[in-house]
């Protein structure tokens, strides 16, 4: 049977969870504010690091139906999860755990884990996948969330704000007419990936060093570790196994979608919930949770998902 070595994720995640720790030391030691941060990477580091990334992957119509149906599945789910808690939940809450259960910690998580476990071409199977699913969480997924605190107008508007798609717009147009970005550009926007990573983590032990007990809301993590360590981990198995019996599916792609359902919450969720004001102490105690948990996590998921799946 196939198995994945828990050692191969152990320099990933410290990496992280260092991040997270300083993320605490600024909070609590420098009294630095996360929300001007949360701004800066939804306005600014997320559109550059996504743009350069595009532009470098060369889209295909194949590459790019893989994000139109990553950001279908993740809106389709966002929206479903949504409808289910929201008489169940306080409305920012239903909101926050509706965006997050449309997404992951694919990129400041995943992505260093893909580089590990997939060769070069499931790595950029792997990215285009993240693409859908980050243009969820700027457009569908900020919505919703916006919504918990929000008109609709007024969550349409700040959509509209969003740097996030003009530049995936921008991307798609540079490729398509065979424009060359200067060379000196790009080598600028290289800084802005592991900029990205950096701040999302640190965003995360930003936002816990100003938590207290009683922030603490165990049906609300209990209910975002649920949709994201059991029903991520079955739809990524079933879309695994479904398409598998429609068409031949390649391994590379069949090990991207797996580790798609198996990574922890998304660290935009406590961005986004900064951004708007929506309960990000409680978003930022639920992704500590998945992230902690990773480590043991996918190894297992993986494994077995694989030997189901007849990998």
């Amino acid at each position: 049977m196939p198995s994945i070595d828990p050692s191969a994720l152990m320099g990933p995640l410290w990496t992280l969870l260092a991040y997270v720790a300083l993320g605490w030391l600024a909070a609590r030691r420098l009294a630095v504010d996360p929300r001007p941060v949360a701004t800066l990477l939804i306005y600014l580091v997320a559109p550059l690091t996504f743009f350069r990334g595009l532009v470098l992957g060369g889209p295909t119509p194949a590459y790019l139906l893989l994000t139109l149906a990553a950001f279908a599945t993740a809106s389709l789910l966002a929206i479903s999860v949504h409808r289910l808690t929201r008489r169940r939940f306080a409305p920012q809450e239903s909101a926050l755990l509706a965006f997050s259960a449309g997404t992951g910690n694919t990129g400041y998580f995943g992505l260093p884990v893909a580089l590990v476990l997939l060769p070069p071409e499931g790595v950029t199977l792997y990215l285009f996948c993240v693409l859908g699913i980050t243009l969820y969480e700027f457009t569908v997924g900020f919505y919703l969330s916006a919504r918990g605190q929000f008109s609709v107008a007024e969550s349409l508007a700040k959509i509209a704000r969003l740097p996030l798609v003009y530049a995936f717009l921008a991307a798609l147009a540079v490729s398509g007419l065979g424009l060359e970005v200067p060379v000196a550009a790009m080598e600028g926007l290289a800084v802005f990936p592991a900029t990205y990573t950096l701040m999302g983590m640190m965003i995360i032990g930003m936002t816990l060093g100003r938590v207290s007990l009683r922030e603490v809301d165990a049906r609300f993590i209990g209910a975002c570790v649920a949709v994201r360590c059991l029903l991520w981990p079955l739809l990524a198995l079933g879309a695994v196994v479904g398409l598998g019996a429609i068409a031949p599916l390649s391994r590379e792609l069949a090990m991207a979608m797996l580790l798609l359902g198996v990574v922890p919450m998304a660290a935009n969720v406590v961005v986004v919930a900064m951004e708007l004001g929506i309960a990000p102490a409680k978003g930022a105690l639920a992704v500590l949770v998945t992230t902690l948990a990773a480590p043991l996590l996918i190894p297992f998921y993986l494994t077995l998902m694989m030997r189901l799946a007849g990998l």
